[in-house]
């Protein structure tokens, strides 16, 4: 079984932010392949289909990283079987990468999950949301997605959500070369 983990903060204050993307990409998941979501385990906001779990960390971007370890270990999800899904400031708008391995690029949920879980060795799923120019980053993260990018937004979620898809059904190799281009 996978963990799909989306990235966010939790609370109505952050729904619809840049920073929570990864939520919403886990939410275009559930709705799509139709998993209940809501239920509550070890910090996470969680749904169940056959194939995979998918989590949301009810807390902080910068403290998913105890959520999430613990529910890898009360359901035995090894490193290699987690995707975490985030937002990433040096990317433009929308664009999507699969990446193994690495440093966590500055992000700090990335960052929180990688010490708890003391390795890198995860699948991650970076979509761009690009930089304002005049805008400090940490007050453009949490900037409220625009209507006008909202038609965009949209067709780079249904984009993520075929990639983890694929992962789950043909693996990471296979997603990485269809949608790392």
């Amino acid at each position: 079984m996978f963990l799909l983990c989306g990235l966010g903060n939790t609370g109505a204050r952050y729904r619809n932010t840049r920073h929570n993307i990864g939520y919403l990409v886990i939410d275009r998941y559930a709705e799509a392949f139709k998993v209940p979501m809501g239920r509550r385990i070890a910090g996470c906001v969680v749904g169940e289909s056959e194939l995979a779990l998918l989590a949301k960390p009810d807390t902080f971007m910068n403290l998913s990283g105890g959520p999430v370890a613990s529910l890898m270990k009360r359901r035995r999800i090894q490193p290699e079987r987690l995707v975490v899904i985030h937002d990433d400031l040096d990317m433009e708008f929308c664009r999507l990468r699969l990446k193994w391995d690495g440093g966590d690029g500055g992000h700090k949920g990335v960052r929180s999950v990688t010490e708890a879980l003391g390795t890198p060795l995860f699948l991650r799923v970076k979509i761009g949301i690009g930089r304002d120019p005049v805008m400090p980053p940490d007050e453009y993260v949490l900037s409220r997605i625009t209507r006008a990018e909202k038609a965009e937004l949209a067709a780079a979620l249904d984009r993520a959500v075929d990639a983890l898809r694929t992962v789950v059904a043909d693996g990471m190799d296979r997603a990485m070369n269809l949608f790392n281009r």
